[in-house]
């Protein structure tokens, strides 16, 4: 023992090892290594998944923001799509409307145009270059209202706004309407045409008005692009409860590149810089709308240039015949002379109206304008109102709704004029109580046909 406390060794303790208590306590945390390790590894493990709890989480949160993101994009191009749409269809309203006003405008100065002629028509011996002077102004004029017609109706078909009344007509009749309108420019080029149906009466539920228009157009196409003297066929034949109408020519063809698009808006083939042959290329576009609106179709065939061409219709047929309004609408009164009031505020219209009136034997009085005709018309009895829509004062509907509430007498059978020619404005002014609705510039000799065709009896009102 040394003076500090501390045991001295001797030799003997050399021989001892010295023991410091380590291998005890190291005896004691090795059964428990494992035990620590696997803590770490579990620890290790939790910190991992964490990692990867917390990236999941974080790619989450991105997949949301894009899809709020991707929601908000969708939103925005929905309502822009909608405020696109809105816009189209106020842009495509607008030139609705002006199209309806042009054409408006534009009829006001044909209508006395027409009737000039249709007067120089009656009085042709009064000067050897009347007939060509008549001629030239019935021509341009025709063509002028064509022109007109074809623009709003390919108007009305972009907007899907044509509409039929159809029953069951007579194809003869609607073929004889088609030839009718086209023959004036058939007889001009000296072409031939040639008719061929069956004897048996083919009857088609539809428009006569609108399938009229369907036929012309395609006699007048193929006028047009065929030479002079050529030839045009029109053929009728029927196979089980389809009827097919071929129209014809030996005319400069069509060339394959432009027949896929024959029937696109505006697609014409090519022409000559004189444009001798004229139009827009719409017609064949409304055409083909309103054949397929009847539940047929229309093909075009040419083998190229030179080749002529020919336009199939075809139709389902009716197992009805016309009804005997139908076929008693056609039959038109003896004319007799009557007393006519005519409303119009264009002088030059009202004149030359009023003089082809009187070259029929009619005592005419005239008013420019809605009040001054209807004080003519309760002061006086006319068997017949001719009257213009658009009227300074009170308009031609104003017109006919005070007359009704002030006769009491038989209204005179009246006759709408108008620069409006959709639709929806002939139906308004049948439903005002008109008679007939003629569109500006009125053909002389159709007014005269409505004249003579509502002579016939029928029910008239008595307004008490």
């Amino acid at each position: 023992m040394t003076d500090d406390g501390r045991r001295r060794s001797t030799p003997d303790d050399q021989a001892v090892p010295v023991s410091t208590g380590m291998e005890e306590a190291d005896l004691k945390i090795r059964p428990d290594g494992n035990r620590l390790k696997d803590a770490i590894d579990n620890l290790i493990s939790e910190v991992t998944a964490s990692n990867d709890t917390q990236q999941a989480i974080t790619t989450l949160e991105n997949l949301v923001s894009q899809l709020r993101t991707a929601n908000q994009n969708l939103v925005l191009a929905t309502v822009k799509a909608q405020t696109l749409r809105d816009e189209a269809e106020a842009v495509n309203r607008r030139q609705n409307e002006f199209l309806a006003m042009l054409a408006h405008e534009l009829r006001n100065p044909l209508a006395p145009i027409s009737n000039a002629a249709t007067v120089l028509e009656r009085i042709t011996a009064a000067h050897p270059l009347l007939p060509k002077v008549h001629n030239v102004l019935s021509r341009q004029v025709q063509h002028m209202a064509r022109l007109l017609d074809d623009l709003l109706d390919a108007s009305r078909v972009s907007s899907g706004k044509i509409s039929l009344q159809k029953h069951a007509v007579s194809l003869a009749d609607i073929i004889e309407r088609a030839v009718e309108v086209s023959r004036p420019l058939i007889d001009k080029r000296s072409q031939q045409l040639t008719i061929s149906a069956p004897s048996d009466a083919l009857i088609i539920d539809g428009d006569l008005v609108r399938l009229a228009q369907v036929f012309s157009n395609l006699l007048i196409n193929a006028s047009k692009y065929t030479q002079d003297e050529g030839v045009i066929g029109l053929t009728v034949e029927q196979h089980g409860e389809i009827v097919s109408i071929t129209i014809s020519d030996n005319g400069i063809g069509i060339t394959p590149e432009v027949q896929p698009y024959i029937f696109d808006l505006f697609t014409q083939g090519p022409r000559s810089l004189a444009r001798t042959e004229g139009g827009l290329g719409v017609g064949l576009t409304v055409a083909k709308s309103i054949v397929e609106m009847h539940g047929g179709g229309i093909t075009v065939k040419s083998d190229g240039p030179g080749c002529g061409s020919s336009f199939r219709v075809t139709l389902p047929a009716h197992a009805i015949a016309p009804s005997a309004s139908t076929q008693s609408a056609r039959q038109s009164a003896q004319p007799g002379r009557y007393q006519i009031l005519l409303v119009e505020d264009n002088l030059d219209a009202s004149d030359t109206l009023k003089m082809l009136l009187e070259l029929e034997g009619h005592v005419v009085d005239t008013a420019p304008d809605g009040l001054r005709g209807l004080a003519l018309a309760t002061a006086a009895h006319f068997d017949f109102l001719i009257c213009d829509i658009g009227l300074p004062g009170i308009d031609g509907f104003e017109l006919i709704a005070q007359l009704q509430q002030r006769r009491d007498q038989p209204m005179p059978r009246m006759i709408a004029l108008s620069g409006y020619g959709q639709p929806e404005d002939r139906a308004k002014a049948l439903h005002a109580g008109f008679d007939e609705y003629l569109v500006k510039p009125v053909d002389g000799q159709q007014l005269l046909r409505a004249v003579s065709s509502l002579a016939a009896p029928f029910s008239a009102g008595v307004i008490t």
